[in-house]
């Protein structure tokens, strides 16, 4: 029998749905995608924590699950919505279904609402905190729960998801990334050495790091500059995450040690990181960037890039340095997508040249971070 599921946001609204995944009650910051695949890496992704994510696609679940298509350990977002779950499980690769993926895991999950509605109300009032629950199916204390609920701002959401020792990286590419694409080097004992501070990183960014001949060193998000240090790195790489960058001042500030005595390369967070580290300041968007079809020039080509991103904050264009110039832009919005520092070797984007979920326009990046090492080596 179909269990009832609501979803509750803090304007009072309230979505009656049918509940599947686990039973139980979560609260987070209501959020959506607009990707048509790649359900899995989004719920593996460790930036979607304490989110509730809701896919605009209309069918999600057909082709299943599988552990090699995972981004981390586990998913990490607060609760799953979706218009509807598919029954049946249809492609070579799968190794289980969505729902049962979602009960092993203990993630509450609501289908058979308009998701259409939900996501308007989202673009138009912006990005709302809510509770979505299977277990409490009180209208007013739903509501309620919703407004006394955390939300991003503020909050240091990175300590809840970053590994708790350093780890050498060793897994490749899946090699259905890599069916049409130029043999890499072989990573050596001498090859460029990469420390990853990770924040909350995609395993597919350190895939990559991999598969361009490096080896790869993953560090905290929490490491001290003089940590990353010793480990004698060629560069560093500054990963994605959950949340608000601001109140991570020692992410920032190891960042800031680091600028000019090793490349640097960031992503996502890790160019509000770098970009905050260097002066400028950042903000709340009205309600993000979550997809995988998102315009963005890249003002060195002039070519225009289709991007996979994920963040709800972004570098007020108007606090840059004039150390920092804007490399991308994004295409909706005008948002920045894309810095490099003028006089050491550091630069980030904002969305994500490695989402195994999107389109391959910007993997140059990686490769420009390889030759960036090779030029600074010995320097």
């Amino acid at each position: 029998m179909s269990q009832i599921a609501k979803l509750a946001l803090e304007d009072g609204t309230v979505y009656v749905g049918t509940a599947f995944g686990a039973v139980g009650e979560v609260d987070g910051e209501v959020c959506f995608n607009t990707s048509m695949t790649g359900y899995q890496e989004i719920l593996t992704d460790p930036s979607y924590r304490g989110q509730i994510v809701t896919m605009t696609y209309t069918e999600i679940g057909n082709y299943g699950v599988n552990q090699e298509d995972h981004e981390s350990h586990k998913p990490h977002l607060a609760g799953f919505v979706v218009r509807q779950r598919s029954r049946r499980v249809s492609n070579f690769r799968a190794e289980g279904s969505l729902d049962d993926y979602l009960k092993a895991h203990g993630i509450v999950a609501m289908e058979g609402i308009d998701t259409r509605a939900l996501v308007r109300r989202i673009r138009i009032r912006g990005a709302m905190k809510g509770v979505l629950s299977s277990v409490d199916l009180d209208d007013a204390r739903l509501v309620a729960k919703a407004q006394a609920s955390p939300g991003l701002v503020g909050r240091d959401l990175v300590r809840e998801v970053i590994p708790d020792r350093a780890s050498e990286w060793s897994n490749p590419l899946s090699p259905w990334a890599r069916l049409n694409a130029v043999p890499r080097p072989n990573v050596s004992a001498d090859a460029p050495h990469v420390v990853a501070l990770d924040f909350g990183m995609k395993w597919n960014i350190a895939r990559h790091l991999f598969d361009m001949g490096c080896r790869v060193t993953v560090l905290p998000g929490t490491a001290t500059s003089e940590q990353v240090l010793a480990y004698k790195p060629d560069g560093v790489f500054l990963s994605n995450g959950p949340g608000d960058p601001e109140p991570l001042d020692y992410a920032q500030r190891t960042i800031a040690e680091l600028l000019g005595r090793k490349p640097i390369f960031g992503i996502c967070l890790g160019h509000q990181l770098l970009s905050l580290a260097c002066g400028a300041k950042t903000y709340k968007l009205k309600f993000g960037h979550r997809g995988a079809n998102q315009p963005v020039i890249n003002h060195g080509t002039g070519r225009v890039e289709i991007t996979t991103q994920n963040h709800g904050f972004a570098v007020a264009a108007d606090s840059l340095p004039a150390d920092l110039e804007v490399t991308h832009l994004n295409l909706n919005d005008e948002t920045i997508e894309g810095v490099r520092h003028k006089r050491h070797p550091a630069f980030s984007v904002q969305y994500h040249p490695e989402a195994s979920a999107g389109p391959h326009d910007s993997d140059y990046l990686f490769d420009d971070f390889r030759r960036m090492i090779a030029s600074t080596a010995g320097k």
